[in-house]
């Protein structure tokens, strides 16, 4: 099981920058890798959040890619693990983590005046086929 999400963020400057650090104050990833380029300040934040999902018996991994650029955020989550099937898809009552994550970028992008687009999957494979 394996999904991707991107994001795109737009706004100012001082929010953009803040968003990660305080993703990851709030959300402590397991592993975190932070990149500075040198010319243009631009950051490149890769976190990797686990979750024990007791329920399924599996674990559940969360990839976290956060860009920040002075114009934009570009941000992918890529989710795998756990387990399909009949005891796989019963629903669980905890939180996973892909929802904790999703919801802080929503809502600190509605706090502070951005604008927040989800990539569309399905347009890039029409137009890698044409």
């Amino acid at each position: 099981m394996s999904t991707l999400t991107k994001y795109h963020v737009y706004g100012p400057n001082d929010p953009l920058r803040r968003m990660a650090p305080k993703l990851f104050e709030a959300y402590q990833p397991k592993y975190l890798y932070e990149y500075e380029a040198s010319e243009n300040k631009d950051h490149i934040y890769v976190a990797l959040y686990e979750q024990y999902e007791k329920q399924i018996n599996a674990t559940v991994t969360l990839v976290c890619v956060i860009e920040c650029t002075n114009k934009k955020n570009r941000i992918e989550l890529k989710k795998a693990g756990g387990r399909m099937g009949f005891r796989g898809s019963s629903l669980t009552e905890e939180r996973s983590v892909e929802a904790d994550v999703v919801d802080f970028i929503l809502d600190f992008s509605k706090r502070f005046g951005l604008s927040i687009q989800e990539e569309s999957m399905d347009s890039k494979e029409s137009s890698e086929e044409s």
